[in-house]
């Protein structure tokens, strides 16, 4: 009955390489949307300091 032992190591080494693999890529992802978050945030910023701010003052 050790037949089973092999193939349950294979398989759980197979587990923990896509559950890196996944967490890699959730990683990839945020760091993806925080840029364009950033970018997005700095335009915003831009159109607000190149218009004067005197859509505030009304």
């Amino acid at each position: 009955m050790t037949r089973g032992t092999i193939p349950d190591k294979w398989s759980m080494r197979l587990l923990w390489l896509c559950a890196l693999g996944s967490a890699v890529g959730f990683y990839m992802v945020a760091v993806e949307r925080q840029t364009q978050n950033r970018d997005k945030m700095m335009a915003e910023l831009g159109n607000i300091e190149s218009s004067g701010g005197s859509s505030e003052d009304v």
